[in-house]
């Protein structure tokens, strides 16, 4: 049995700082747009400003998460709190698509009674907004951070806002020269849907890796295979695990080999292929010298499609 580790702190420390930054710049803005939303009586402006107050949550719960995460591993948390960002992107979504529906409730209501819109106070507050909505998105989506989940999650609410503030800018447009004030819940509708698909997006990764889901990117037929025919000693590859903690892969597998020469060579050249070949840095490999008999030998393929035994 053999175990890899690859931890890194720099990376923690970057997300860390940029959720800091685009926390600033958002919390700022969304009092800015509150106040401008209520003044001008502009519903795609307060939707932006709906976006944005879950986005400072979100910010804030993201970067409590980042904290979290870093701390070291103990008896009870062998993995660390590594989840924890995984469950803060998880209630980003949730917390998006419940604004959403509460944004696009607001607009029918709008259609039924329509509301005055001061168009020229609404237009100031959106370019505010949009300014720094790019701001916040620049700061989160420079560097390597942009990989985790929970990096992910933040950025996709600012893309909400920044959206919503293109939105009330063609709204306010609309408004100051056509005078057609429906032309504000349209636009809140419209933003709010492409932030659910987003949302969807999120949500449904989040829930992969709170189940345990194996990576979408992993195929684990086509692992088993090919680290056969990559390593000459692997006859076959059973009972494999792969899983998700805080956007790294573990994963478990017992692997029938020809008794090696070297038996701590073979379990490197296996490592280095998992690692090199699926960036799983952490994996644990029983190898064993008879083939597997048991009935979930051939568990993986059944499940991923690729089962090539019949029964007579």
């Amino acid at each position: 049995m053999a175990h890899t580790h690859a931890h890194s702190h720099a990376t923690g420390d970057d997300n860390a700082k940029r959720l800091t930054l685009a926390f600033g710049v958002t919390a700022t803005f969304m009092v800015i747009e509150v106040i401008g939303g209520l003044i001008s009586g502009s519903l795609a402006l307060l939707a932006d400003a709906g976006h944005m107050l879950t986005d400072a949550a979100a910010l804030l719960f993201a970067l409590l998460a980042v904290q979290f995460a870093r701390r070291p591993p103990n008896a009870r948390h062998t993995f660390g709190w590594l989840r924890l960002t995984t469950l803060a992107a998880f209630v980003n979504a949730i917390a998006l698509v419940v604004i959403t529906i509460l944004i696009v409730w607001e607009a029918f209501q709008r259609f039924r009674h329509p509301q005055p819109v001061a168009g020229a106070t609404m237009m100031v507050i959106a370019i505010a907004g949009l300014l720094a909505n790019i701001l916040a998105f620049w700061i989160l989506h420079r560097g390597s951070g942009e990989k985790n989940l929970n990096v992910r999650a933040a950025a996709l609410h600012v893309l909400g806002d920044l959206l919503g503030s293109v939105g009330a800018i063609v709204a306010a447009l609309v408004i100051l020269y056509t005078g057609w004030t429906p032309i504000d819940p349209i636009l809140s509708v419209l933003v709010s849907c492409l932030v659910l698909r987003s949302a969807w997006r999120l949500l449904k990764e989040s829930v992969n890796e709170l189940l345990e889901g194996a990576p979408s990117s992993l195929n684990i037929g086509e692992l088993k295979r090919n680290l056969c025919r990559s390593i000459p000693e692997v006859r076959n590859v059973h009972h494999v695990h792969v899983w998700l903690v805080g956007e790294k892969p573990i994963m478990t597998l017992h692997v029938q080999v020809i008794p090696p020469h070297d038996h701590d060579a073979l379990l490197e050249r296996i490592q280095h292929f998992l690692e090199h070949h699926y960036e799983v840095a952490h994996a644990t490999i029983q190898m064993e010298y008879q083939p597997c008999n048991g009935p979930d030998c051939h568990l993986n393929e059944a499940q991923s499609g690729h089962s090539h035994h019949h029964h007579h």
